[in-house]
């Protein structure tokens, strides 16, 4: 469309000329000539940059332009992808994977949702390509082009022109994806994406969305930037495109999916010559917008990314390091039960903050109003106080409603809401740097953005960061930046090979990427400005990028790079691979003038004076805060300085006068800066003199404090999964990081297990008991007899003391090991009849003791036992990750204890578990909980018995009748059933609070001796079996407590655990299936349920660790529960077996289908089968360990969820 422009009074002289106006007036609809009241809309019928080039340049628009360069940054491609209008596509995929975008890792986004959201996909149609390649490449069933002709015609005739094709390891040989592309053009298909062309790399899943992604959004951009070619005429003499990467392309090579982030890119680009000018190598980026606030690293050269997440949607490609946080000036300021929020939901352009008077709603924007933070004279829309004090009485009406203080005067308020909004910003600014290795006060924060430079001061206090830099150009510097950005061309390659044999014939490779990346950039000027090498330890999943000269020295490089992150060596025998290489290509930065920053002024603000002082023009806004002074540079930048001995308090104190202040009349203007077509930098005002100090706000006190406990655990669990080895934990995530209190009280978690998440309390408390914690203690255990779930659960324990030796807290995590022992590899027999054939038991034991490392004791364990464990060193580099975690944890927690004070941050850890406990007094209060009992039983006939009462302001859940000591692997821990419970009544509350063991502070939990509380011998041969307790009987009781409680129809109540491997190795994965439909909703399909989240391997790196060929990953028809609102699908995964292995599976619902719920039908159950390598079907039962022969297929059918209600439609069929 073109662009359309609101001009009062009169046409600018630039756009006479050709186009089209409308006016209207106060007197007439049709005036004959514009005047001072009349508003013109100006319908240009070019595209936007085009109209504002005219602007710039003062060209007519039935004139040419003169001669120029045109360098285009859009958002176009990212708002047609978070608002599903591309083009429609039809998705060409590998044979037996139709549904693998739908089930994406299987994992559902919400981990307390009852009803779970996915994303609208963007392709329209899928269609299955019969052919094959194995996982090296080679041809197993070739492709038949006749196959694919009548369907592509059929699609063409109606319409369908796009087309996206990502087959199984086409990667290695992409002559399967250029032989469907050649069937596709000669049908008629226009455009078309093929996986490996756009990104070479292994895994099908993300590399399939890449190309789906890139198809829907070609079209759409291809045409955008091709109308606006067209319109700026032969006068430009270059036209470049920015990517996500910052860096610029020509149109014939910008794919769509490289403008994703182009406007963050921009801003950093611009961040990095503002940088560079004025002398600084490292530092830290503050970008904030209207809606979320970007922050980034530079030290010297960009920081890449070649993979990112936009929505729901998985991108390969090069872009830079960007963290984004739901923080802005829209962002809306509310109650939640957790306290006052700021964001995520933001008011957008409309109705925008409750000053634009449109009846938005209170924004951050108003607070800076009403602060006296924004200059209203000087706003670039009308902004009123009236309605924002009229929405900040509205949230005070709210936090009544909610039982929060609210404090006796409004700037109290206002202050606890900047505090809250500051502190997130200032948490993404510590996760790209600290998660590095690097002190943010070792760097400079460049601000800019809209609001950036408003906010830096108080981000920089909380940070330790002595000085900021505002550049000339702050509120336009993302387009800045794009007249900054050079031209630039990646080269890649995937290797995955041993580093030791891959260094030995590197030079060539290495030359060969770097003239493809040459000649592709086809500059005079060009050079190789950087060579990256992706290098990991063997067998994990997170790698390491390096840049490097010689290959020779990428192991040292390795060494030296892993030490920095992770507080701790690689391990010495750990063999390195080799993941990828790139190069990329450019022409040398232009030579700039430095800017430099004189010690005296002649402006109104000495060098040295406190704040506060607010700066602003037409496009950005700067607040310079008590304790920092500022100086302008001689290109218009502001460098502030943190005054020697008088660090600013951030938010803690008024930062600006009242807004009578700006009656003032202003100063002359300060220089303008040297580039004549920047804007100019910001005017000072008058000097002007702090406002008193605030009062604390205790709601936003309150709410700061969970966000830096949430903050640590997330960083924790962020920190395992880059680093630890088992599968399990890198890539199907099957970890959990917590927070617990003095007494070993859970507090606040990572969410991402629920089976672990309630047991870490009960297993830090008896862990303790039994190893008092000391300084420098780590305690490390995996017995259920002591809280812990099944045996490859380990968790490792980290006391946390005060510089007084008082006992702040512990932080500990709990991650599924591949391989622990036991009498079958993988560590999880189907028939284990005792705990000591199931692996190791490690009863509480030092880690670490007074800071001295006891991993020799701890491997001792490991390999001294009746069965023990297959791969010591994959265990014992697991628990170094989960000990630098836990350590990262506790050092967030003493940063935290020296900056409030011990008895403040004791006082705030206790306030954590109240709200959960009001949260849950509120549901008792309105629930009826009229014959709130049920009974379930599993496959094998034994009972789980729950009856839930309340009585007092008091819960009574009661498993009486309940069955006995399962003779098999049943048996739950009572940790895992308060696990179940704990995690149920998050469900039931439905407020989106933290999981901690407040929940359980009103509740009564009987548990009769049993398969719910069995007894544990001394002796692990003399106790019972617990795994399939941990994985299949948790999922049972909670879908018996969600019965009894009438929440929610029956899910597949199983995790359908495969276990195969052989004495080499071992590889466990948790197969989804359908979730019960609920009042109001339908199920959803082919989803993983209630008591676990883990993602499932990606069928390609399946295949390359594996002797196996994975056949089929689909939605299973007919599978989900019959009703009004029917239950969700189950799975299909069918494995081929290339080599002789032992397989076992742990199911249930194969005998009992998933229950409906009021007149709802039951979901269809599961079923598993082998076909023998001589074409045979062998049933299988739902728990089995079997040896199978080279060539056998094992077919997993999981069950569907049940329905609700009764009627409506419903497709379950028991029949497998």
């Amino acid at each position: 469309t073109g662009s359309t422009l609101k001009v009062t009074p009169a046409l600018p002289a630039a756009l006479s000329g050709a186009g089209t106006a409308a006016a209207a007036g106060p007197d007439s609809n049709t005036p004959s000539a514009a005047a001072a009241g009349w508003t013109l809309e100006i319908h240009t019928g070019e595209p936007a940059p085009v109209t504002g080039a005219r602007l710039l340049t003062g060209t007519r628009l039935d004139a040419e332009f003169p001669p120029h360069e045109f360098r285009l940054a859009t958002t176009l491609a990212t708002n047609a992808l978070l608002e599903n209008q591309g083009a429609e596509v039809a998705f060409w995929v590998t044979q037996g994977f139709r549904d693998l975008l739908t089930i994406g890792d299987q994992r559902r986004a919400d981990l307390f949702a009852r009803q779970h959201h996915r994303d609208r996909p963007l392709h329209h149609h899928t269609v299955e390509v019969e052919e094959r390649l194995d996982a090296r490449g080679n041809v197993l069933t070739p492709f038949d082009p006749a196959t694919l002709m009548p369907i592509a015609a059929q699609l063409v005739r109606r319409g369908v022109r796009t087309a996206a094709v990502a087959l199984a390891h086409s990667y290695l040989n992409p002559a399967h994806e250029q032989a469907v592309g050649r069937v596709l053009r000669a049908a008629g298909f226009t455009s078309i994406t093929l996986s490996a062309e756009l990104s070479p790399l292994i895994r099908l899943l993300p590399r399939a969305r890449t190309a789906v992604v890139n198809a829907a959004l070609a079209p759409v951009m291809d045409a955008f930037v091709e109308k606006v070619r067209a319109c700026l005429g032969p006068a430009a003499r270059t036209f470049f495109c920015l990517t996500s990467a910052g860096g610029l392309e020509e149109p014939e090579t910008f794919r769509a999916r490289d403008s994703l982030l182009s406007g963050p890119a921009g801003g950093v680009a611009g961040c990095a010559a503002a940088a560079r000018r004025a002398g600084f190598s490292r530092i830290l980026t503050l970008d904030m917008g209207g809606t979320s606030t970007d922050v980034a690293r530079w030290e010297g050269d960009f920081l890449y990314q070649f993979e990112q997440r936009l929505g729901q949607s998985v991108i390969l490609a090069p872009s830079l390091r960007i963290e984004t946080v739901a923080a802005g000036g829209g962002s809306i300021c509310d109650v939640a039960p957790t306290g006052l929020t700021v964001g995520p939901r933001s008011a957008g352009a409309d109705p925008g903050p409750a000053c634009y008077g449109r009846g938005g709603p209170l924004t951050l924007t108003d607070v800076n109003l009403l602060l006296g933070r924004l200059d209203p004279g000087k706003a670039g829309i009308p902004l009123s106080r009236p309605p924002a004090l009229a929405a900040l009485e509205t949230l005070k009406h709210k936090m009544t409603d909610h039982g929060l203080p609210v404090p006796a005067d409004d700037a109290t308020l206002l202050h606890g809401l900047l505090k809250i909004a500051v502190g997130r910003m200032a948490e993404a600014v510590r996760s790209i740097s600290v998660r590095d290795g690097v002190d943010p006060a070792g760097c400079t924060l460049v601000a800019f953005g809209g609001a950036g430079p408003q906010h830096a001061c108080a981000i920089a206090d909380q940070l330790g960061i002595p000085q900021i830099l505002v550049p000339r150009d702050a509120g336009l510097l993302s387009a800045s930046g794009a007249a900054a950005a050079l031209p630039e061309r990646f080269a890649e390659r995937q290797m995955l090979q041993p580093l030791a044999d891959a260094v030995l014939n590197l030079p060539p490779v290495v030359a060969e990427l770097e003239a493809g990346a040459l000649h592709s950039l086809n500059h005079p000027a060009g050079q190789i400005r950087r060579r990256l090498a992706e290098v990991r330890l063997q067998g994990q999943d997170t790698s390491l990028t390096l840049d490097f000269a010689e290959p020779g020295g990428l192991a040292p490089a390795f060494a030296e790079e892993f030490q920095k992150l992770y507080g701790y060596p690689p391990p010495p025998h750990r063999p390195l691979e080799l993941v990828s290489l790139r190069v990329i290509a450019s022409p040398p930065a232009p030579e700039e003038a430095a800017e430099v920053f004189p010690e005296t002024s002649d402006l109104s603000i000495p060098p040295t004076a406190s704040g506060p002082h607010l700066l602003q023009d037409a496009f950005s806004t700067l607040i310079i805060d008590p304790g920092w002074s500022a100086r302008q540079g001689s290109q218009g930048s502001w460098l502030l300085a943190r005054i020697s001995g008088k660090a600013g308090s951030g938010t803690d104190s008024a930062l600006a006068p009242s807004p009578a202040a700006f009656d003032s009349p202003a100063p002359a203007p300060a220089p303008a800066p040297a580039s004549a077509s920047a804007p100019a930098a910001p005017t000072p005002p008058q000097q002007q003199q702090p406002a008193p100090v605030e009062t604390e706000s205790e709601a936003a006190t309150a709410e700061l404090f969970r966000c830096r406990f949430q903050g640590l655990v997330d960083a924790m669990g962020e920190l395992l999964r880059r680093t630890a080895v088992s599968t399990n934990v890198k890539e199907r995530l099957d970890y959990s990081c917590a927070l617990l209190d003095a007494d070993g009280r859970l507090l606040v978690n990572a969410p991402h297990i629920p089976v672990h998440l309630g047991a870490l309390g009960k297993c830090v408390r008896r862990s303790v008991a039994v190893l008092p914690p000391r300084p420098g203690d780590v305690l490390v255990t995996n017995d259920p007899a002591c809280g812990g779930s099944h045996l490859p659960d380990v968790t490792v324990i980290c006391p946390v003391f005060a510089p007084s030796g008082i006992l702040l807290g512990y932080t500990a995590n709990r991650a599924h090991h591949a391989e622990i022992g036991g009498i079958t590899p993988g560590s999880m027999p189907a028939f284990a009849r005792n705990l000591a054939e199931e692996g190791v038991v490690l009863p509480p034991m030092h880690l670490v003791k007074a800071g001295v490392s006891c991993e020799n004791e701890v491997a001792h364990r490991l390999t001294g036992a009746p069965f023990p464990t297959r791969a010591l060193a994959d265990n014992l580099a697991d628990l170094r990750a989960q000990t630098a975690a836990a350590r990262h944890g506790a050092a967030a927690l003493l940063e935290l204890c020296q900056a409030h004070g011990e008895e403040t941050l004791r006082a705030r850890l206790g306030q954590l578990t109240a709200q959960a406990r009001r949260a849950l007094a509120r549901t008792l209060e309105t629930a009826p909980l009229t014959d709130a009992r049920a009974v379930e039983a599993l496959d094998d006939g034994t009972p789980i018995a729950v009856s839930l009462t309340k009585s007092g302001g008091r819960l009574t859940v009661d498993f009486t009748g309940s069955g006995a000591v399962h003779p098999g692997n049943r048996n739950a821990t009572p940790a895992v059933v308060r696990s179940a419970v704990l995690y149920v009544l998050r469900l039931w509350t439905g407020e989106p609070i933290p999981l901690n063991e407040g929940f359980l502070d009103l509740v009564d939990l009987v548990l009769p001796p049993g398969f719910l509380n069995p007894d544990f011998a001394a002796d692990p041969a003399h106790s019972p079996a617990v795994v399939g307790g941990n994985v299949e009987t948790s999922q049972r009781v909670v879908d018996t407590l969600l019965h009894a409680l009438r929440l929610e129809a029956g899910s597949q109540g199983t995790m359908n655990n495969v276990i195969f491997g052989n004495a080499s190795f071992g590889h466990y994965e948790t197969v989804c299936g359908g979730s019960g439909a609920g009042p109001g909703y339908a199920g959803t399909d082919a989803v993983h349920t209630h008591m676990t989240n883990t993602a499932i391997t990606d069928m390609e790196i399946l295949e390359r660790r594996y002797p196996v060929r994975l056949e089929e990953f689909s939605i299973r028809p007919h599978s989900g529960g019959a009703g009004a609102f029917p239950g969700g699908r189950g799975a299909v995964r069918r494995y081929h077996f290339r080599a002789p292995l032992t397989v076992s599976l742990l199911t249930e619902h194969r005998l009992t289908p998933p229950i409906g719920l009021v007149g709802g039908g039951p979901g269809a159950c599961g079923g598993q089968w082998l076909t023998l390598p001589d074409g045979a079907r062998q049933d299988l039962p739902g728990t089995v360990t079997l040896a199978v022969e080279a060539g056998t297929t094992l077919h997993l059918h999981t069950p569907g969820g049940g329905g609700w209600g009764a009627g409506g439609p419903g497709s379950a069929s028991p029949e497998i």
